[in-house]
């Protein structure tokens, strides 16, 4: 069989154009790596810090996913207009802290 997912160093996202891989000199390859890094790390110290969003984006990606819009871009407009979106979060926060607080009584068994 196959393989159809197999993918060279070249190759570029999905859609995207292969990597032109003499277009940077190794030490704007290492700038990229390092920046990218710190980029990663960055990143993921905001979403620490802000557990809302994660639960913003879990609440939207998981209503997309049941009730599949024909206009994703309506879609998004009505879920972070509602009104009820700060009640609602708050639930999502709290139901958050619940799971946290269970998985730390789990590590300690």
């Amino acid at each position: 069989m196959e393989e159809k997912f197999h993918k060279s160093d070249s190759d570029g996202p999905e859609g995207m154009e292969h990597y032109d891989g003499g277009a940077l000199s190794e030490e704007q390859k290492q700038k990229l790596s390092e920046f990218k890094r710190k980029t990663r790390q960055n990143n993921e110290q905001y979403m620490r810090q802000h557990p809302e969003v994660a639960c913003l984006l879990t609440g939207f990606l998981g209503e997309v996913l049941v009730k599949r819009p024909d206009n994703i871009r309506d879609f998004a407009a009505d879920f972070f207009t509602d009104g009820n979106l700060p009640e609602k979060l708050q639930v999502q926060l709290e139901h958050r802290k619940q799971q946290l607080r269970e998985n730390k009584s789990l590590r300690r068994i």
